[in-house]
């Protein structure tokens, strides 16, 4: 069985992705590692080949900011990635989504257990939403649970929209839980660096007169606001993460204002479908969920 990794990144020394450890965390896992570097501002490249591992591959494409509408430049990138695999799955990790070590036999075993059958064509993952340092969680409704991080290649999957999730010919995937997490660090960077981040995401929703009147500084930071209403978590983060985080102060508390997630009605319908109804109302799938063998 051949699991190859794949994904597509810009300006991650810029920004500030865990890009390294999110390599590193799939080398387990993978035969083979896809490495889409668009065309970056600053060392990605540079970053990547100093992993030194024979199993990643490096493709290098320009980056076409005139693709602004919905985000969709994220998923043609990460097509390009997806076109160069050649195995049995792909395993997508985003540049600042982590595999923890004690997941790892966790997602060989079950792409085992599916591989011949052709009903699943993919496997879906927990998220783990990090927010404003590594203590601390985001568990409200307008962050999805979970979605899908291995793909069966070779029956026509594609990205999709903004390269969230993956379809084949328009329809969802057919997927199995495949037990593991995926740690989602995209939140967790000093507040002016995730100002710079925050600016650059919108820019491929938006034309430049929306980005200059919500954006009208350079560099402006991004306010995380309180912890109050987040998720504490006491558990371990990956081995490949832990310099990183030695090094990380805690950017929660510094300011004031409320993000927009921690709106009163977002909390107060999130606090409801927890404790009293204990699913979510309306909830947007990616997936279609297929009862296990």
């Amino acid at each position: 069985m051949d699991i190859i990794g794949f994904t597509m990144v810009r300006n991650a020394q810029l920004l500030d992705y865990p890009l390294q450890e999110s390599l590193r965390s799939m080398l387990p896992i993978c035969q083979k590692i896809i490495v889409n570097v668009c065309s970056s501002d600053d060392h990605t490249l540079q970053m990547v080949e100093a992993i030194g591992s024979p199993k990643i591959a490096v493709i290098q494409n320009p980056w076409n900011i005139h693709l602004r509408e919905g985000g969709a430049l994220l998923a043609q990138e990460t097509d390009r990635a997806l076109a160069e695999c050649q195995g049995d799955w792909g395993l997508y990790l985003q540049a600042d989504e982590v595999v923890h070590e004690d997941d790892v036999d966790k997602i060989v075993t079950n792409a085992q257990k599916y591989l011949h059958n052709s009903q699943v064509e993919g496997l879906l993952f927990d998220y783990l939403h990090f927010y404003g340092g590594y203590n601390y969680y985001q568990k409200s409704r307008n962050w999805y649970k979970r979605e899908v991080r291995m793909v069966r290649l070779g029956v026509g999957v594609q990205s999709h929209g903004d390269a969230q999730g993956f379809r084949i010919q328009g329809r969802k995937l057919r997927v199995v839980l495949s037990g593991a997490r995926i740690f989602h660090y995209g939140w967790v960077r000093h507040p002016r660096v995730m100002g710079s981040k925050y600016k650059e995401l919108d820019r491929l929703y938006h034309d430049d007169e929306w980005l200059l009147k919500t954006h009208p500084e350079c560099y402006h930071h991004f306010d995380y606001g309180s912890p109050d209403n987040l998720e504490p978590y006491s558990g371990t983060h990956p081995q490949v993460m832990q310099e990183r985080i030695a090094s990380a102060p805690e950017w929660l508390g510094h300011y004031q204002a409320r993000h927009e997630h921690d709106r009163l009605w977002v909390r107060t319908l999130s606090w409801l479908e927890r404790n009293i109804l204990h699913f979510r109302i309306g909830e947007y799938r990616n997936y279609v969920l297929l009862k296990e063998e």
